[in-house]
């Protein structure tokens, strides 16, 4: 099976993320799609087995097979748990609807770990790029702010909000580059602190609910091992014994 049949006919989720999603679209901006599809079980039966992710078809969009989404989600990877929160869906089958019902599922304690260790690793390279260009890369900056704004908020309240609310026109400042890098800076630094407090008092538990999420996968492999495989050819009954007779004649000889 092609990779991108997977997406055509096995989607059961499907999102706009990127500056859409966040609500810090300009005229300029890319639509991002991404997506989780279901590859048929029959398929893993197999020793070529589906890829665990597609580029494609179309431009800027991504796909992730379900059990690696989960996977991920389960560590709490920032792109995967954000794109489970989009709030531009496109399409959710009732598959995919049970996975948002899950959401919460993923969440934990741990999103401070990942969000802010990501965070660090993006804050380097700004240092970097300020100390080699004299000024940093302002959509990334802008970008990064939005991302521990995100963190802190999600670690206090237990809910992710993608969506940046209030908070667009400055971050828009950032992205033009009105704002210096010393208080950009600053509001980092502070935002990491918030998130830092709010991981020790807020109300995720400490560990995501592993069970939950993999009782809910093997009941969609499950439902999709009793479903018809459209990819697999059909030999008739007495097609496959005319055969075997066949085989036997021509040993035989």
């Amino acid at each position: 099976m092609q990779p991108e049949a997977l997406v055509r006919d096995h989607t059961i989720y499907a999102c706009v993320m990127g500056s859409r999603a966040f609500g810090l679209a300009t005229d300029d901006s890319d639509t991002d799609r991404r997506g989780v599809f279901l590859a048929p079980t029959p398929l893993f039966w197999r020793f070529d087995k589906p890829p665990t992710h597609v580029e494609g078809p179309a431009e800027e969009q991504f796909s992730w097979e379900l059990e690696r989404f989960c996977e991920l989600a389960l560590r709490a990877n920032p792109n995967i748990l954000e794109c489970l929160h989009s709030p531009l869906v496109e399409y959710a089958d009732a598959t995919g609807r049970e996975l948002l019902a899950l959401r919460g599922a993923f969440l934990s304690r741990r999103v401070h770990e990942t969000f802010i260790r990501y965070a660090h690793g993006q804050r380097r390279k700004l240092e970097a790029d300020v100390r080699t260009h004299g000024a940093p890369r302002w959509k990334h900056a802008m970008h990064l702010l939005r991302l521990l704004i995100s963190a802190r908020d999600l670690l206090s309240t237990g809910s992710l909000t993608v969506d940046v609310g209030d908070h667009r026109e400055p971050l828009l400042a950032v992205k033009r580059g009105e704002v210096p890098w010393s208080e950009v800076e600053s509001w980092m630094t502070r935002l990491e602190q918030e998130a830092a407090e709010a991981a020790g008092r807020g109300p995720l538990p400490a560990a995501p609910d592993r069970r939950r999420v993999e009782d809910f996968l093997a009941r969609a492999r499950r439902a999709s091992a009793l479903q018809a495989d459209p990819y697999d050819e059909v030999v008739p009954y007495d097609e496959v014994v005319q055969g075997v007779a066949d085989d036997r004649g021509r040993r035989q000889d």
